[in-house]
């Protein structure tokens, strides 16, 4: 782990919360980690859907947990800024996985993690993930970790047919989850500015949203409303690999070059990636 105590970072990252706003990008590799330290931002999280699609597989626990925290530790190695990790839904069909998951991130430099209330059949009942987080709470006590729980209430609406609406199940689940330790409460797949701030105003702690999938609400906008954390989610990975899959057309269809337009020289990248940096 680079410059920094675990407290320190932890607290730096707790502290983010309770500011105006802050966005937290989405790594995928110690280089992307490096270059979005270098740009400026004060935390990076890591992405495992760039983090699955950089190993060759789809996104969704398809990688196993000790090959997704190598790659969460080797960002969290290479850059002095914290480190908060999504780990999906805790790698493990129990309480006590979820905290052997928690705590391993913990070794390894990480000093924030996401952890999701849905599996492969839908949401858990909420005193499973509340048994969930609360075991990850007792694995990285306050101070050392800002927990984020996510909960997946409006994707489970989304591809339901009841008709339900989402909001106040979302409220009980996160009242629950802050009671449980929780620091902040993250809320996918909501794209609309009246229910974000319906959300902001009765979740009683910070409130995260991701942008740039469905949501394209630019940060600015998503603060006035009260969210306290935009995250990226696997967003600036798909606009990477979105590049490189243009470059390869371009390279096979005509032969140009176009697509390095723009791109960092060589020289350049060399001294962001040497020890002055």
């Amino acid at each position: 782990m680079t410059a920094g105590s675990v407290s320190d970072k932890a607290t730096a990252l707790l502290a983010l919360h309770s500011g105006a706003g802050f966005v937290l990008p989405n790594a995928w590799d110690a280089g992307s980690a490096r270059i979005l330290e270098q740009v400026g931002f004060p935390a990076v999280a890591t992405t495992s859907a760039g983090i699955a699609w950089s190993c060759g597989i789809p996104d969704g626990e398809e990688l196993d947990r000790d090959t997704m925290l190598d790659h969460v530790g080797r960002i969290a190695a290479a850059v002095s800024v914290p480190v908060t990790a999504d780990l999906e839904a805790g790698y493990g069909d129990t309480a006590d996985e979820v905290a052997r998951t928690v705590a391993t991130a913990v070794q390894l430099g990480v000093v924030g993690g996401n952890l999701e209330d849905a599996g492969p059949d839908g949401l858990f009942g909420i005193d499973v993930a509340v048994e969930r987080l609360a075991a990850a709470r007792a694995a990285a006590p306050r101070g050392t970790f800002v927990l984020n729980a996510r909960t997946d209430t409006y994707f489970t609406h989304a591809r339901s047919t009841d008709g339900g609406d989402p909001f106040a199940e979302t409220i009980e689940r996160a009242t629950r989850y802050l009671e449980a330790g929780a620091d902040c409460i993250f809320v996918p797949g909501v794209v609309d500015e009246d229910t974000i701030h319906r959300l902001a105003t009765a979740i009683p702690g910070p409130l995260n949203i991701v942008a740039g999938l469905a949501n394209l609400i630019d940060a600015p906008t998503l603060f006035s409303l009260g969210v306290a954390r935009v995250s990226l989610g696997g967003s600036i990975a798909r606009a990477a690999l979105t590049l490189v899959e243009r470059a390869g057309r371009e390279l096979l269809e005509s032969g140009t070059l176009g697509f390095l337009d723009g791109a960092m020289p060589y020289a350049d990248l060399q001294r962001r990636f040497g020890p002055d940096h």
